[in-house]
């Protein structure tokens, strides 16, 4: 990598956990593993601190709100409490990470990373105004933990409001003001919601249940596409945390077809990168510090969201179908090419 010019961002934890913390620990939800994740984060900066300068702590940190097992090692069934609990843990665990990292490798830099789900109002009514700011607090929170060093007023409240004690020591307090150096997320799509509880649970497509935009079109998952959005959010996130950004994960899930010579002209794919990068460097013009961009994923492969093959990503076709057959061919898509001369003239080949 170091000699094709490619800088690694690595990520030390993406949606996996050793098998043996969950059976013999619980996961995250006991404390002890905050200590065994600080352990395997200073083993690999100590490995890799010569070849790698950009880290993050955790994947879509936030995604443990939506999925448990897949966030923390819980049940998909676990109470609201031992949920927010093992975030807790997982969130000292962070702050320890971006401690080590800074006294390990100074030179480095070290980030968090957020799904980053913009919520609309569904109307202007003021009480859809103030669910959807709720909304957003409740994934931007762990930023403000990780940028800010210290739980915030509102979910402070939450918790009361909850009848949710968390367990946090003095270490805690202190460990938590070690802040990451930049903020990271993802950018699939963007959703409504409404202070009406009887609209909100009939909410269907995206993988938030976020109610449909009804001014954007979706994609076959019903993932609404929304390029403004993302400079929306850019600004949202710079405005209110002051650090540099990178969007480390942008792309559309879609269906591809191989034509008679063997081509895939994904079109659709180049349209909806192509709107957002234009985003992108509209909030660059309107002030915002973006550090970097990459998509999701350079090549094909199975669906987190889905478990399906056949929800593509990639520049790069891989002949698999979703049970797993097909000769595992790779095949450049048009979108390669296009993407290619992206990088190349730095942008200037987006068409606005």
């Amino acid at each position: 990598m170091a000699q094709a010019g490619i800088k690694p961002l690595v990520t030390l934890s993406h949606y996996e956990m050793p098998y043996g913390l969950v059976k013999n620990y619980g996961g995250w939800a006991n404390r002890a593993v905050i200590d065994h994740f600080e352990h395997y984060a200073r083993t690999v900066f100590t490995r890799y601190q010569h070849k790698v300068a950009l880290w993050l702590t955790f994947n879509e940190i936030n995604m443990s709100l939506h999925a448990p097992f897949t966030g923390v090692g819980l049940a998909e069934e676990s109470g609201e409490a031992e949920v927010y609990q093992a975030i807790h843990h997982q969130l000292v665990a962070s702050a320890r990470a971006v401690k080590a990292c800074h006294s390990l490798i100074p030179e480095a830099k070290i980030g968090n990373m957020l799904l980053g789900g913009l919520v609309y109002p569904l109307t202007c009514q003021p009480q859809d105004m103030l669910q959807a700011m709720e909304e957003n607090r409740r994934w931007m929170f762990f930023g403000d933990v990780q940028a800010r060093g210290q739980y915030p007023g509102y979910m402070q409240r939450f918790f009361r409001d909850h009848n949710i004690t968390i367990e946090m020591t003095e270490s805690d307090a202190e460990d938590l003001k070690h802040t990451v150096d930049f903020i990271s997320f993802s950018y699939y799509m963007t959703g409504c919601v409404s202070h009406d509880e009887s609209i909100n649970k009939n909410a269907q497509g995206n993988i938030l249940n976020m109610i449909p935009n009804p001014h954007l079109k979706s994609s076959e998952w019903g993932w609404q596409i929304d390029p403004v959005g993302l400079r929306i959010l850019l600004n949202t996130l710079w405005d209110r945390y002051q650090k540099p950004l990178f969007i480390v994960e942008n792309g559309l899930g879609a269906k591809d077809s191989v034509e008679v010579d063997g081509s895939i002209q994904d079109d659709y794919r180049i349209a909806y990168l192509n709107d957002h990068l234009v985003q992108v460097n509209e909030a660059i013009a309107d002030g915002v510090d973006i550090m970097g961009y990459t998509s999701w994923g350079p090549i094909d492969l199975v669906s987190a969201s889905h478990s399906q093959m056949s929800k593509r990503y990639g520049f790069i076709y891989v002949d698999r179908d979703d049970n797993g057959e097909g000769s595992l061919t790779r095949t450049r898509k048009k979108s390669f090419g296009w993407y290619a001369e992206v990088i190349k003239t730095r942008g200037l080949s987006l068409k606005k």
